[in-house]
Formats: structure tokens, C-alpha cells, sequence
């Protein structure tokens, strides 16, 4: 399929180990030289696992089915065209919730070195990833459920210490769609207790806790205590960092995109949930999700939209 930046061999260089990327039993995966690393599923390019300095920065449940059969539960699902339960009255509808990009297997496009970009410091030390889905690609029930042509690519880029992560939606029909899109996000924390979110103040979300009533951050951290799950919208604030025993431990930066949803089931919640293991993971993880999904987005023909993350691990 198309794709905006063709991959091109990453160039051999006499100053020391290359990034190695292969791919196996519906996985690709990438390392660098330091050790990071970074696995992508080819169903739902969904990313289980980032490490950096010699630690999973993502959280993938115990009961995940990571062999085709069902979105996984952690890492980095990627959810479009719709987020959450379709409106009755949209042309989106007839999808299951959260849409179909995360239960269709993507096409792997190829690696390249990643010499531009906010992460990018030389082929050696950073390698991007291209997957791509297509209208071809979906089931037929999809394809009946949302009759569009459109074409996904879906960059991953390790870099020592980062991750960025970047989707572009292109219209390849003759008549506009309209979309959201979520990189649902579950980092692996060590114990949410002791966890804050910053870069949230004075911040309009949703409160899906609180039947969805709008409510205001006041205070410039959250300190999660219970279920969570809140969409916050237009942040003014690029970053979003997560502390721990209040240093430094995730930046999540966003690009292209002014929403975010927070997300801890908390106790009953993970109770509830067949997938989500073991019952009080709810303490090792929080979702801070980056996505336009406050409204639509609206693509004319022809046009093409581009937003994710880049998201810093601080040691």
C-alpha cells in the first residue's frame, strides 16, 4: 500500500552496532544497541512491549490473548475510527466499541533509519517501524459496517530512551469520513499509590465515572484513589508526566492531537473484566492515552490527517 515516507534500508555506519529488526510468529521486533527495545503485533499493530535502560515501560495483562483472537488487553491498542460505543446516529454505528483497528491484522511496510524527527539522532541510536491497513485489508463485516477507503500507516519509532508513536489517516475515497482516534496506552507503574499525573490543571474532561458529566481539573496533579476514567479535552499542556514517589518516570508528549483519556479500573472494575489479570494489576498500571476524540475529526476526500506521541522514559 501507499505510504507517505517509503522505508529505505538503514545505512550501514563504521561507528559501532546497528539497531537489528526481525520479525516472527506475527510479531516484528526491534532492539538497539543500548539494549532498548520495542515488540509490535501485526494484529492491531498493537506495540506489547517497550523497554528502556532494562525496563518494560508498558503494562500487558496477564490473560491477554496476544495470538489474533481478540484486541489485547495493555501495551498501546490503537482505537479507530470510533472511541468507545458508536453513536446510534453516526455512520459509525455498526462497529463493535473502540472500532476495528485493533482486532485486524496490519501489513508490515518495512524499517528505515530515523534521521528526521523530535527523537531522531543518527541511523545508530533510533530505528522507525511502518504498518499499514487499508479498506482491502478489513473483514467483510467491517467493510459493510464502515464503507470507506481509507489507508492507515502507523510509524513506531525506538530511540534510546523514547518511543514515538504516530498515525497517519489518509482519505484515499471521493467523499469525507469522520473519525476519532486513541492510542490507548497502558504504562507499567510500580505501585499507583504512590503515583501523581501532572500537566493536567485547570483542564476540562469528561467524567465517565460521574455519568458523564463535565468537570474541571483544579488541582495541577491527579492522584488516583479510585476508578478512574476521565477524557480530558483541548489540553493547553503538550506533556503529560507521570512521578513516582515524585521524581521523573514517563513524559508523554502529545502530537497533533489536544485530548487525553486517564484510565485505572481500580478494584471492581478489574474484577469485571475476564481479561485483566491478575485482579489487582489495577496497582502496577496506569492509561494516559493520547487521541482526538472529543467530537470528529473530519477528512475530505483526498486529505490526510497525523497525530500520536513521543513518550520519554526517565530511569
Amino acid at each position: 500500500m501507499d505510504r507517505p515516507n517509503k522505508p529505505s534500508a538503514i545505512s550501514p555506519s563504521g561507528t559501532g552496532p546497528q539497531p537489528s529488526v526481525h520479525s516472527e510468529q506475527g510479531r516484528v521486533i526491534a532492539s538497539l544497541p543500548t539494549g532498548d527495545s520495542v515488540e509490535v503485533l501485526l494484529y492491531g499493530a498493537t506495540v506489547v512491549s517497550w523497554k528502556a535502560n532494562g525496563r518494560e515501560n508498558l503494562w500487558v495483562s496477564e490473560a491477554a490473548k496476544l495470538d489474533g483472537s481478540k484486541p489485547v488487553r495493555g501495551g498501546v491498542p490503537i482505537v479507530f475510527p470510533c472511541f468507545g460505543p458508536p453513536p446510534k446516529d453516526h455512520a459509525t454505528s455498526a462497529l463493535p466499541q473502540h472500532g476495528f483497528a485493533r482486532n485486524t491484522t496490519w501489513e508490515y511496510l518495512g524499517k528505515s533509519s530515523s534521521e528526521s524527527g523530535k527523537l531522531a539522532s543518527g541511523g545508530d541510536d533510533s530505528v522507525k517501524l511502518d504498518f499499514g491497513l487499508s479498506s482491502s485489508q478489513l473483514s467483510e463485516d467491517a467493510k459493510k459496517a464502515w464503507g470507506y477507503d481509507f489507508a492507515l500507516v502507523y510509524s513506531v519509532t525506538l530511540a534510546r530512551d523514547g518511543l514515538q508513536t504516530m498515525l497517519n489517516v489518509q482519505n484515499k475515497g471521493d467523499k469525507a469520513f469522520e473519525f476519532q482516534m486513541l492510542l490507548h496506552t497502558y504504562f507499567r507503574i510500580d505501585n499507583i499509590s504512590k503515583v501523581a499525573i501532572n500537566g493536567l490543571g485547570s483542564t476540562t474532561y469528561i467524567d465517565k465515572v460521574l455519568n458523564a458529566t463535565e468537570q474541571q481539573q483544579s488541582s495541577p496533579s491527579l492522584q488516583i484513589t479510585g476508578e478512574v476514567d476521565r477524557v480530558y479535552k483541548s489540553i493547553k499542556q503538550d506533556t503529560t508526566s507521570i512521578t513516582q514517589d515524585g521524581k521523573s518516570r514517563l513524559d508523554v508528549t502529545r502530537d497533533g492531537l489536544s485530548d487525553s483519556v486517564v484510565w485505572n479500573p481500580w478494584i471492581e472494575k478489574a474484577k469485571s473484566m475476564g481479561d485483566f489479570e491478575p485482579k489487582d494489576g489495577y496497582k502496577k498500571m496506569v492509561c494516559v492515552e493520547v487521541g482526538a476524540v472529543d467530537g470528529w475529526t473530519k477528512l475530505e476526500a483526498g486529505e490526510t490527517f497525523e497525530g500520536g506521541m513521543i513518550v520519554k522514559s526517565h530511569a
